[in-house]
């Protein structure tokens, strides 16, 4: 998470052209027992905590929220996942990580849902930056910005719509896989999944909804760490897929 973190902040500022920012994950014998997650960070200086146990409870805010896309696309974020432009995530300084929270652009009543896996922005007056697939969805992609409303839902519990308030199990997901296509046409993603099945052993289809429009996206594998799923991806890169990349499961 350190690592993670630290990197995700450099890459940050490089990609934005802002200010070099100086960044330090706090480490001492009363942070020592926390999880990766839990752990105080500095941004130039600036302290930020992030949110433990249930205090996330009711959370709210009102401020500008900004979103980042394709510059990032395939970068690692916080949690160490790789971000993913056309996912519904987003970027906050303090909430827990893998937490959902309902995003409301104030300027045109547009409402969405995002997951929390990443950290920031760090630009002042913002409070959350959004996938470009969410941004869209709200309405920021060709302001750039908006006012919003953000409330904590809690961490997903089966069903989109069942939020449970509890802390999660684990700074990281339960384990990872591989994408190696997106298609408009499901037979198609259904066809290369089996052929996948029969050479890993494991590949499914998930379905997202872009902009309106359904895309079935093959995912090879279920790994129990990053490293893992980074070593079959290079593998798949070697057969023939050099998009492929790697995502967490949910």
């Amino acid at each position: 998470m350190k690592f993670y973190l630290i990197v995700f902040l450099l890459f940050f500022v490089s990609a934005c052209g802002g200010p070099t920012y100086r960044t330090r994950v706090i480490d001492s014998p009363r942070t020592g027992a926390l999880k990766p997650w839990e752990k105080p960070y500095e941004v130039n200086g600036q302290r930020y905590q992030p949110l433990r146990g249930d205090n996330h409870v009711g959370y709210v805010e009102e401020g500008i929220a900004s979103w980042y896309g394709r510059d990032f696309h395939g970068k690692k974020t916080s949690n160490g996942e790789t971000y993913d432009m056309h996912g519904r995530t987003a970027a906050h300084k303090t909430l827990p990580l893998g937490i959902y929270v309902k995003v409301r652009n104030l300027a045109n009543g547009k409402e969405a849902v995002a997951r929390v896996n990443d950290r920031g922005p760090f630009v002042r007056g913002r409070i959350i930056d959004l996938s470009y697939t969410l941004a869209k969805d709200l309405g920021v992609v060709d302001a750039g910005t908006a006012p919003v409303r953000i409330e904590a839902l809690g961490f997903r519990e089966g069903d989109a719509g069942n939020f449970q308030s509890r802390q999660p199990r684990s700074d990281a997901p339960d384990s990872f896989a591989v994408q190696i296509g997106s298609f408009s046409v499901r037979e198609n993603a259904d066809r290369l999944a089996a052929q996948m099945r029969s050479r890993h052993g494991a590949a499914g289809v998930k379905e997202e909804r872009v902009g309106g429009k359904l895309f079935y996206r093959v995912r090879v594998g279920s790994y129990r760490s990053q490293d893992a799923a980074e070593k079959a991806r290079e593998d798949l890169a070697r057969g023939g897929y050099g998009n492929s990349f790697v995502v967490a499961m949910e």
